[in-house]
């Protein structure tokens, strides 16, 4: 067992713990590899003036008018944007939730946290639903595909797609040129 990695009763308390810091939280969120979606609850009787919501590039604040904001930082990396939106929906229990939507620049990278003085979360462990990877466009797909494959075989110690290639190629060459002797060659 290779010095990082845990046993299922540490992997387990680390879950607990992460999750233990998530629920601890004023707001719940949930990411897909390209957009992030952040859910506050507030007080049933708020209407949207009620509140302040500023979103930029890097950084967000949301919260209610006249209070310190409910979720405020630097977000771990940058958004678009004109393509992130907040909403102000009446959730079943009449109470009410603010429900915002942050489109990631970076399609192909998983956040730790929502703003970088949050506790983080072991990005390592995301599995994307199916349902969500086949959503996406062909070739974002197969890298995503790839990434998780890669990942995978580095876990156990087997090599990547692209590693895997490389000695394909070189077994390939060495069966076309049995007349050469690459006992001594090292792949890089």
């Amino acid at each position: 067992m290779a010095d990082n990695e845990k046993t299922p009763a540490e992997e387990a308390a680390a879950r607990a713990k992460e999750q233990a810091e998530q629920d601890a939280l004023p707001y719940k969120w949930t990411q897909t590899i390209g957009d992030l979606d952040i859910t506050i609850e507030v007080p049933g009787n708020l209407k949207g003036r009620d509140l302040v919501i500023d979103l930029k590039k890097d950084t967000i604040s949301a919260g209610i008018k006249g209070q310190d904001p409910i979720l405020k930082g630097t977000l771990p990396h940058t958004i678009r944007v004109d393509d992130s939106t907040w909403t102000l929906t009446t959730a079943p229990n009449n109470t009410k939730q603010i429900e915002i939507h942050l489109d990631k620049v970076n399609k192909m990278e998983w956040w730790p946290h929502v703003v970088t003085d949050a506790p983080r979360i072991d990005v390592s462990k995301i599995v994307p639903e199916n349902s969500k990877l086949s959503e996406l466009d062909g070739e974002t797909r197969g890298m995503v595909e790839k990434m998780m494959f890669d990942q995978r075989q580095k876990e156990q110690g087997l090599p990547t797609s692209d590693e895997q290639k490389k000695m394909d190629i070189l077994k390939k060459f060495q069966e076309q040129h049995p007349e050469m002797d690459f006992s001594n060659a090292k792949i890089n």
